[in-house]
């Protein structure tokens, strides 16, 4: 059997406005078969349980995507099959998810179930005081993104003019005649929103592997100041209107703005580099974005960028901490409730839920 590609993705970010979710991208409710939604607080077996399914799925040989926590990169929060159009979700808080279609699409899998209530009662006010500290932290990790973003938008916009929109543009254009062939689709292509990086209690990360598996050809676009966004979304109008479908990235300090693009199809990808999270391997072609700015206004303004490059990096820094606070706090919530999950109650749920995906 061939190897199949390893993909993950986030569909939620620690963003400088709080959480940000994507998970309305999910699967479009109205081509899936069926959407699992797990409800259940911590340490209730709802990562257990995806990862078995999505552990058969693949001996199946189904391509099978990963949606992993931001909170936690190492704990799951969706897997997706979408040649089955089949999603199983954890669809508490922070990232809800309410079904649509209940009954038709949707259904409720109540993994609290699972727990042991009768030990759980005598800890009680351990648990509630572990869930107040973690939220607290999780808001101040919030405030300075906010902060870093701010600054790191004021640096963006002291670059940003008519003339590097335009050069930008026309490099867009050039990428676009070399690399994009018209696809014999008469339809446009479709636009698929996932995070690629996120920033977590280990730091900034960004899932390199899943681009590596999927595409041979990266682009490395070389932008230590935010100009990315706007080579990409000309890339990306274009990419579409050829037909092809695309993986478009959004940045995780800027949800607004793309950082990435893959496009599988084709085995290319274009990837925001920067001095803090640079590409890995050796690009297929790097971009200089940082090069097509006015070298005058670079000049001018090289103390104010280096300032506000030391001082949002030392915020992002101290939101890494406290988002790594609230991962210690998180584990010792699932600590206390561990012991008292009946696992084999979770593994009697999960081979229900594989067994009646296998009729579909």
């Amino acid at each position: 059997m061939t190897a199949l590609p390893h993909i993950q993705y986030f569909l939620g970010a620690n963003s400088p406005t709080g959480f940000y979710s994507l998970y309305d991208c999910l699967l479009p409710p109205e081509k899936a078969r069926a959407i699992y939604i797990l409800k259940g607080g911590p340490g209730c077996g709802k990562s257990t349980l995806m990862r078995k399914i999505g552990a058969w799925a693949e001996e199946s040989g189904l391509k099978t995507e990963y949606i992993l926590c931001s909170g936690d990169p190492d704990s799951l929060d969706a897997v997706i099959l979408p040649a089955l159009g089949v999603a199983i979700v954890d669809g508490t808080a922070p990232h809800i998810v309410e079904p649509q279609y209940p009954g038709v699409v949707e259904r409720y899998v109540n993994m609290g179930d699972c727990y042991d209530k009768e030990a759980l009662w005598p800890l009680r006010q351990e648990i509630m005081d572990c869930m107040s500290g973690y939220k607290g932290c999780y808001q101040r990790a919030y405030h300075c993104l906010g902060a870093a973003a701010e600054i790191m938008e004021d640096q963006r916009m002291i670059l940003f003019t008519d003339t590097l929109c335009q050069k930008l543009a026309k490099r867009a254009r050039g990428i676009l005649v070399r690399e994009i062939p018209r696809h014999k689709a008469d339809c446009p292509g479709q636009i698929t929103q996932r995070f690629l990086n996120a920033v977590t209690h280990r730091g900034a990360l960004c899932l390199y592997d899943t681009v590596l598996s999927q595409c041979d050809r990266v682009y490395a676009l070389t932008d230590n100041c935010g100009l990315a966004h706007e080579l990409l979304v000309h890339l990306l109008a274009g990419i579409v209107a050829n037909g092809y479908e695309v993986v478009a990235c959004p940045d995780p300090m800027a949800p607004d703005r793309l950082a990435h693009l893959l496009v599988p199809q084709l085995s290319l990808a274009f990837l925001t580099s920067s001095a803090s999270q640079s590409f890995p391997g050796q690009p297929y072609r790097r971009i200089r974005l940082d090069s097509m700015a006015d070298s005058e206004l670079l000049r001018r303004n090289r103390p104010r960028l280096r300032f506000a490059k030391k001082v949002s990096s030392a915020l992002e820094e101290e939101a890494v901490a406290s988002l790594a606070q609230a991962k210690a706090m998180h584990d010792d919530l699932e600590a206390i409730y561990n012991p008292h999950v009946d696992f084999g109650l979770v593994d009697k749920t999960a081979q229900d839920i594989w067994n009646e995906i296998l009729t579909f």
